[in-house]
């Protein structure tokens, strides 16, 4: 089950220390405290050995998530476990890989029989779905509606000449001829009236039985998928009733109690199997990566690295991680650049994000990190934000007055920026302007495209500081603020990447983003003298 290294690496490089890609991470229980577990470039190099094995294997294609843990043994030792979300080609163990979290079989029976009517609702469904008599209905119903529209048009084409003849025969007829053909008209309308009565009993003749088949069809469907959630909600509940996770700190709890709202498949994912099975082996846990494998989804895409899942994984890593030693416990320290009475600067780290995401209070950020300060109880708002891959300068207001203040410089753009930053390749031009309209593509989050129709401004400055050997060291001055502007820019304006740039590079990397918010100049939103901000750049 403990693999060496070196099945995943044909040559293992020295341990050394690397700046983290990403952090796992939650609150501890026991403690309050964060405690955390980094992915590191290495771990993600062992992460890629991994997806070559699998690529050579006939595994199914179905796409899931993998993921590797390097841990440490009690003798100094160092080895990977490897894990699978949910099944592999069917089956939950797989020799080489961590096993589910136990428990599973001790609602084997149950679940086999769930297993069975989930199913047998499963095939009903499809041959629901592959009745005719929707598709008929919805034809018919078409083919009803355009005769209904073709005939409505004529009788109001008719009904306007009807009104033209009243008014050009009122002045030229006879009292008694223009009262004859008042009643000649009035017989006209009521014979259009006439046929669209029975256009409409027609209609209804054909169409409402059908009606009443698609009907008996979707209110079938609707209960076979009621009794599917209900089985499976039954099936969850039993389960997680009696798994039961540990951590380092010894604790073992049923997932039942660990987490209010456990959506399908909680506990099942790589993070608890490989954490649960580390805690209950005595082995510590160094790094870990996930990555997708397989077939390609709207939100996933093979040989990605991902984080944590927000709604299975997330909640549980706090317990997980509980009792791990302090080395792979973060450090709440942050490098503070400038603090007064109503506003704090600080030096954001790569990997780390500027405010807490969805489970705000699970989530390692800037912000969190800030307000568990003793010292800093008061509320903090963020003035911007940096992607959680760029590091730099990070401006907090302590007031909202002074928030929204600084919000009217950002806007305004009277704040002045410079980042800098390391590309892969060599652009054109040394110096000049990009302007290319952004648009959040929703179907492709959270990458930012290129788009003139729907794209908002987006402009940035550039002056090229040194290039040698396929690599340029830049400064960029972004006049606006869009999301991953001047990693777009840099991609797509400049046709060179940021170096470590996961979405817009041309090649997987195993650095970090090569991106510093290096120097801010703004006006004190409260004693109005130019403040200027700089911090080294770490790269």
């Amino acid at each position: 089950m403990l693999f060496p290294i070196s099945q995943f690496l044909p040559q293992t490089p020295p341990l050394v220390e690397q700046s983290p890609t990403y952090w796992y991470g939650g609150q501890c229980p026991l403690t309050n405290k964060w405690v955390q577990l980094p992915r590191t470039p290495f771990v993600e190099a062992i992460a890629q050995g991994l997806m070559q094995q699998l690529a050579a294997e006939p595994f199914n294609r179905e796409g899931k998530m993998y993921g590797v843990l390097l841990v440490e043994t009690p003798t100094g030792e160092k080895g990977v476990l490897k894990a699978f979300s949910g099944l592999l080609n069917g089956a939950a163990e797989v020799a080489g890989w961590v096993p589910p979290i136990p428990g599973r079989e001790q609602v084997a029976l149950a679940e086999s029989s769930t297993l069975t009517a989930l199913e047998a609702i499963k095939q009903e469904l499809l041959a629901l779905a592959q009745r005719p008599e929707p598709t008929q209905y919805q034809q018919l119903l078409q083919a009803w509606g355009d005769r209904w529209q073709h005939l409505t048009s004529e009788h109001k084409q008719r009904k306007q000449a009807r009104q033209q003849q009243r008014q050009a025969a009122q002045s030229i007829l006879s009292k008694e001829d223009y009262a004859t053909l008042l009643a000649q008209l009035e017989q006209q309308s009521q014979q259009d009236g006439i046929e669209r009565r029975r256009f409409k009993q027609q209609r209804d003749a054909v169409l409402q039985p059908l009606q009443a088949v698609v009907e008996q069809i979707a209110a079938r469907q609707r209960e076979l998928r009621q009794q599917r959630k209900t089985l499976s909600r039954e099936l969850q509940t039993q389960m997680h009733t009696v798994y039961r996770l540990t951590n380092f700190a010894g604790i073992s709890l049923p997932l039942q109690t660990l987490m209010e709202s456990r959506p399908t498949g909680t506990g099942e994912c790589c993070a608890p199997k490989l954490l649960h099975y580390a805690a209950t082996h005595q082995l510590t846990p160094l790094a870990m990566a996930e990555f997708w494998w397989g077939n390609t989804t709207r939100d996933r895409t093979p040989g990605e690295f991902y984080g944590a899942c927000v709604e299975r994984c997330q909640p549980l890593m706090g317990f997980l991680l509980s009792g791990l030693t302090a080395q792979v416990q973060r450090s709440n320290t942050l490098t503070i650049l400038y603090e007064d009475e109503w506003l704090i600067a600080v030096d954001k780290p790569s990997g780390l994000l500027s405010v807490p995401g969805r489970y705000r209070d699970r989530l390692d950020s800037v912000l969190l990190r800030l307000q568990e300060r003793e010292l800093n109880s008061q509320p903090l708002y963020p003035a911007h934000r940096l992607d959680q891959d760029t590091s730099g300068i990070l401006v907090f207001a302590k007031d909202p007055d002074t928030h929204r203040q600084l919000n009217r410089q950002f806007q305004q753009r009277t704040i002045q920026k410079i980042y800098e930053a390391i590309l892969q390749g060599i652009p054109t031009e040394t110096e000049g302007v990009i302007d290319l309209p952004l648009w959040a593509d929703p179907s492709d989050r959270p990458r930012q495209k290129v788009n003139d129709q729907l794209g908002k401004p987006s402009i940035t400055h550039f002056q090229v500081l040194t290039s040698q050997s396929e690599i340029t060291r830049i400064e960029f001055y972004p006049l606006t603020g869009r999301t991953h502007q001047l990693r777009v820019h840099a991609a797509k304006g400049l046709g060179t990447p940021i170096l470590g740039d996961r979405l817009y590079g041309t090649t997987p990397t195993n650095t970090r983003l090569h991106l510093h918010a290096r120097e801010l100049t703004l006006n004190h939103p409260q004693t109005h003298q130019p403040l200027h901000l700089s911090t080294p750049t770490p790269f």
